[in-house]
């Protein structure tokens, strides 16, 4: 069951620790490459911040963004600012967001997100947890896949299990983490591919991030391959 007050917690918490890591960064780090291809760590910042705006916008009932086009010339304008006025932005974004979650709503309505894709109101909390941590692992500052919470492990691998499910071009697919929690995604004929191996390195492939996969146990089978989130 959703929880979003306690999501909004756990978004505080992970904001926390997002303006930590990226306030040791200097202003030649945040023009560094991230491990994002083709952004930088300042575009992985712009980003985090119209993000919140963006879900600023669900909440309110208003379209996530203007459009495609809108939401990357935001990030690319944005993208090489000097580290203060990210972590300003970063801020005051996430203030902004706050204050929209504290308005009295009902959590259980339908809200539009991005690319026409419906949701719970509820559900939107937990999609900005996901945000931050993800993208704290791709600004490459010390925070890998291993150091995230456990509680967010299992439940994007949940939400990413579910997302993969029924996907023409997916084999079906077994999950099966070292620690004997296990999923079910891909598609639904044929004897499902069983992919084992540590909670993190599960994220990191259904995710794209990390290793991508490469310590992964498939029992020879070949490891499926993923379309980009």
């Amino acid at each position: 069951m959703i929880d979003h007050v306690r999501d909004l917690a756990s978004v505080d918490e992970a904001t926390d620790r997002f303006l930590s890591a990226a306030g040791k960064l200097g202003d030649a780090a945040v023009a560094g490459p991230s491990r994002l291809p083709g952004w930088t760590r300042g575009h992985v910042l712009a980003h985090v911040a119209r993000n919140a705006d963006a879900l600023v916008n669900v909440l309110a009932g208003r379209p996530m963004y203007e459009s495609a086009d809108s939401r990357d010339g935001d990030i690319a304008r944005d993208a090489g600012r000097p580290l203060a006025v990210h972590l300003a932005d970063l801020r005051d974004s996430a203030a902004r967001l706050r204050a929209r979650a504290a308005v009295p709503a009902d959590w259980t309505r339908t809200v539009v997100m991005r690319n026409g894709v419906t949701d719970r109101a509820a559900r939107v909390p937990f999609r900005r947890w996901i945000e931050l941590e993800l993208h704290l692992v791709d600004l490459d500052a010390g925070y890998e896949l291993e150091d995230l919470p456990e509680e967010f492990t299992g439940r994007e691998i949940d939400f990413l299990a579910d997302r993969w499910s029924d996907r023409p071009g997916i084999p079906a697919v077994t999950l099966v983490a070292d620690d004997g929690r296990s999923w079910r995604t891909g598609g639904t004929e044929g004897a499902p591919v069983t992919v084992t191996g540590s909670p993190a390195a599960l994220l990191g492939w259904l995710a794209g991030r990390g290793d991508k996969g490469a310590t992964l146990d498939t029992g020879g089978a070949p490891l499926p391959a993923l379309p980009p989130l």
